[in-house]
């Protein structure tokens, strides 16, 4: 019988977790993979009704949130 050890957790990963709203959302999505589409749909419907109280504003925003999370994947993609 063998019996496998997790890894320990390193010093991100434990105060990413540490966080309140942040840390629920990991645990919830490692318990459960298909909470991410449920994320992905809260999202938009808030995007969504944020377009409709401020207008072009609040898309602006979102797209310049958005900025550094695209340079991030286009890096990733890129690498060698």
């Amino acid at each position: 019988m063998t019996t496998a050890t997790l890894p320990a957790p390193n010093l991100f990963s434990r105060i990413v977790r540490a966080i309140p709203v942040v840390g629920g959302l990991i645990r919830a999505v490692e318990r459960e993979v298909d909470t991410i589409y449920y994320l992905l749909v809260i999202a938009v419907t808030a995007l969504v009704l944020a377009i409709q109280t401020w207008g072009l504003p609040a898309l602006v925003l979102t797209a310049v949130a958005m900025v550094p999370v695209m340079f991030v994947i286009l890096i990733i993609l890129a690498r060698p």
